[in-house]
């Protein structure tokens, strides 16, 4: 809220997104959801996460737009937006700095890689690196939504291993030549883990047995269960941490 406010006051004739191909101001944006700095409080927001937020992937998301507004979370809260996530940036160097000051607090934030394309990692590193998004209290932890089927539906992609490989194979290469990405190479030293996450909720049937599809043939589409996603994202991490370890580097935790 702190944040918003003052970069209402301070930036209020900046662009910050195209809206029908017309570019539009921070001032515009709010001014098209009928706010003013005074009208903004925290309970306005309503970003507050209560218990029902951890189970359901769903809720959680509802959540993370400010005003209930997507226009706001992309503004603020997206790398990949029209200011290439400027906000989001200083949003979190606010964030490192006040735990930096106090010492002795830690922080374990998360940013997403969705596995639609390849370049999703550099883009997301270099953002990292431009910004300088780097503190001795903060870890990253990438969460990858199960968002295969949606992908599919939209012909964006064949099969399973497409989505596998767009998260893992940039991965393998700038674990085997580091200089090919050095970005990339140099937010992955931050990087402690992933998670893999969508809504709980939804009924699955979670057979796993020798008959099942292999990812280059799982081409429905419908999502794989729950169980599938796991098992081959913790098949690939650990040859990738075996990988990054005879290379030196530092190795990732599968925490979903």
């Amino acid at each position: 809220l702190r944040f918003i406010k003052k970069t209402l006051k301070t930036h209020a004739d900046e662009v910050v997104t195209l809206h029908k191909g017309t570019p539009m101001t921070l001032k515009a944006v709010f001014q098209s959801m009928n706010l003013s700095t005074y009208d903004l409080t925290v309970d306005m927001l309503d970003v507050h996460a209560d218990r029902n937020t951890f189970h359901r992937f769903d809720k959680f998301n509802a959540k993370y737009n400010p005003i209930g507004e997507s226009r706001l979370r992309e503004v603020f809260l997206k790398t990949d937006n029209y200011m290439n996530g400027k906000y989001f940036a200083r949003i979190i160097k606010e964030v490192a700095s006040d735990l930096e000051e106090s010492k002795y607090q830690n922080a374990e934030l998360r940013l997403s890689i969705y596995g639609k394309s390849p370049g999703e990692w550099t883009k997301l590193a270099n953002w990292a690196i431009q910004y300088k998004v780097y503190s001795n209290n903060v870890r990253w932890l990438i969460q990858i939504p199960r968002l295969y089927d949606i992908f599919k539906s939209n012909n964006i992609m064949v099969n399973f291993q497409e989505f596998l490989s767009n998260i893992f194979l940039p991965l393998f290469e700038v674990t085997n030549d580091p200089n090919s990405n050095i970005e990339l190479h140099k937010f992955l030293t931050h990087v402690v883990g992933f998670d893999s996450v969508d809504d709980e909720s939804k009924p699955e049937n979670p057979m796993l047995d020798a008959e099942v599809k292999g990812p280059q043939d799982w081409d429905d589409e419908e999502n794989p269960p729950y169980a599938y996603y796991l098992y081959y994202m913790y098949a690939n991490m650990t040859v990738l941490n075996q990988f990054r370890k005879e290379q030196g580097l530092n190795t990732f935790v599968l925490r979903p």
